[in-house]
């Protein structure tokens, strides 16, 4: 019989990719409208639920916590396994270096404290849930994200401006294979337990190691630029968002990788692409197709 999952948030970074993912698997896609749809509704008869919203930060404090129980709502009508992209926010800056389901959630910043009550609603919920968490994300498209917005913003003319310390490692996740990992967890939901927390192991790299890669990616030299977190200092009078991204500043220069082990237990199977084909897809926006390509020179 043929699943079905409801993708929330479909135009969205997970909900496009989860859209695609589920539709390579041939799970029916409800996609949800929230200028037309109900939720309850939409719900009634569908086997998995992916929670795709995330609205701006700052609408998070005021938004997620009736966002989060109209979805649990929904899932205890229906009965659906719900799925969420979880991040590292719950850890708060004393995170240890590697990240796996038992680790305490310690977050006492606003972010952070918004996660914690999200996961922990869930936790209390009583429905079906599974927590994939990852780390900053990586699309084979522009999609607001710390890359295509900052790191890779002048790839074109060979520069990464990076937001933290080069050597410290930091947690990324190809978006193609998270989402293909959500559908593989959803099609083995029944051997989880009721809320399941797994880590996304993804990529976990330095500065200097994502300059290296992407110069190889590109076949041209790229040089790693430290960047100037002063213009965030500045706008934060009249720019609301600058405070939380200097909230969130603490995640450039604090070591952090997400452990696979349970993953790769429960998916042994699971496919990762590689590493520098994922850059290559996640630059292919940066650098406009008829620029010269230099030869195979890597600086960083």
């Amino acid at each position: 019989m043929t699943q079905t999952v409801l993708i929330l948030g479909p135009s969205g970074r997970i909900g496009r990719h989860a859209k695609k993912a589920f539709e390579r698997a041939g799970w029916n896609i409800r996609c949800f409208d929230r200028k037309t749809d109900d939720l309850m509704t939409a719900a009634q008869g569908v086997d998995v639920i992916v929670n795709g919203w995330n609205p701006p930060y700052t609408e998070w404090a005021q938004t997620v916590p009736a966002l989060t129980a109209d979805v649990i709502a929904a899932a205890k009508q229906s009965g659906a396994t719900v799925i969420i992209p979880g991040n590292v926010y719950v850890f708060g800056p004393d995170m240890p270096d590697r990240i796996g389901p038992d680790t305490p959630h310690r977050a006492a910043h606003p972010l952070g404290m918004v996660r914690r009550d999200l996961e922990t609603a869930y936790r209390e919920a009583g429905v079906k849930t599974i927590l994939l968490r990852a780390g900053d994300f990586l699309d084979d498209e522009p999609s607001g994200n710390w890359f295509d917005m900052v790191i890779a913003k002048s790839a074109a003319k060979g520069v990464l401006s990076y937001p933290g310390g080069a050597d410290i490692p930091h947690a990324w996740a190809w978006l193609p294979d998270l989402t293909a990992s959500m559908v593989a967890l959803a099609e083995k939901r029944d051997q989880l337990p009721i809320f399941t927390d797994i880590a996304f192991p993804g990529f976990t790299l330095s500065g200097e190691q994502l300059t290296h890669v992407c110069a190889q990616a590109l076949g041209r030299p790229i040089r790693l630029k430290k960047m100037s977190w002063l213009p965030f200092f500045l706008a934060r009078p009249f720019w609301k968002m600058a405070k939380h991204l200097l909230e969130m500043r603490y995640l450039w220069d604090t070591s952090h990788t997400l452990d696979g082990a349970a993953l790769d237990a429960i998916l042994p199977e699971r496919q990762q692409t590689d590493l520098t084909s994922a850059l290559g897809l996640a630059l292919q926006h940066q650098i406009h197709p008829d620029q010269p390509v230099a030869g195979r020179e890597v600086a960083i």
